[in-house]
């Protein structure tokens, strides 16, 4: 359970992957009302361990097992399995939801925000080693001109600071204006997108007034590494294969779930 050549190429040139057409349609389709039915709960209602914080959903993967059963999904699995050197650790999960009049988000990276030693990305026997990434599952398609996520392809592997007069000062926010150098990524319904948090991004402000862009934000990072978790009272809805996935264990042990075919790992 390996990234393809394919892939890791891809990811190693640009710093993502876009994966096209990896939900079925059931899983689009189940995993939208899920959205819907997070989205119309009342601020005061959110069962003990959810909530609302701006555009982000709290803990919003493990809200329906529908949701909950993307974290182990068999389009990213492998990757999964391939840059956390089969050690894999889920740290959060939360849904993200830009309505219109979403406003977007300055350039960063990890690098940026907590400084040159808080990620590596290396390849070691030709395997890529990613100790902080992120899986988006798109509900929605987005359109171009309708905003959304922006990257600076490569910058995962960047050796310099970035200027902070470039790119418009980092803040970017006209899709139809963007400087050399970014990308406005607009995948559709169904799609996944896979990005190391060394990779610098930001957001353009969401454009359309009836259309919504529903995302998971998965983040992932080796088992050692400290840090996430759901609250007490949310563990127990988990299935147990989460709760593994979740957990911290030692450099050297091996998780039961590592060893399992993904299809079999969704409940």
């Amino acid at each position: 359970m390996l990234m393809t050549p394919s892939q890791r190429y891809f990811f190693d040139v640009t710093g993502y992957l876009h994966i096209k057409n990896a939900l079925t349609e059931k899983e689009l389709s189940d995993g939208r009302l899920a959205c819907e039915r997070y989205m119309k709960i009342e601020d005061n209602q959110f069962p003990n361990g959810f909530g609302k914080d701006g555009k982000r959903y709290i803990n919003g993967f493990a809200f329906d097992r529908c949701l909950e059963r993307l974290v182990f999904h068999p389009s990213t699995w492998p990757i999964i399995m391939e840059l956390t050197n089969g050690k894999p650790k889920l740290v959060s999960g939360t849904l993200q939801i830009d309505q219109p009049g979403a406003e977007g988000g300055g350039l960063h990276c990890a690098r940026d925000d907590y400084g040159w030693e808080s990620c590596r990305y290396e390849v070691k026997n030709s395997r890529i080693y990613c100790d902080n990434f992120v899986v988006f599952p798109y509900f929605d398609d987005v359109l171009p001109g309708d905003g959304g996520l922006l990257l600076v392809p490569g910058s995962h592997k960047a050796q310099f600071d970035r200027p902070r007069h470039l790119f418009q000062d980092g803040h970017p926010s006209d899709s139809k204006n963007l400087p050399e150098g970014i990308v406005n990524v607009t995948p559709k319904a169904g799609d996944i997108l896979v990005m190391p948090e060394l990779m610098t991004h930001g957001i353009l402000p969401w454009q359309p007034t009836d259309r919504l862009r529903r995302i998971l934000v998965l983040r992932y990072a080796p088992q050692y590494r400290g840090g996430g978790g759901v609250p007490e009272s949310l563990e127990g809805r988990l299935l147990p294969e989460t709760q593994e996935l979740m957990s911290s264990a030692h450099y050297t042990h091996v998780k039961t779930i590592t060893e399992i075919e993904p299809n079999l790992l969704q409940g």
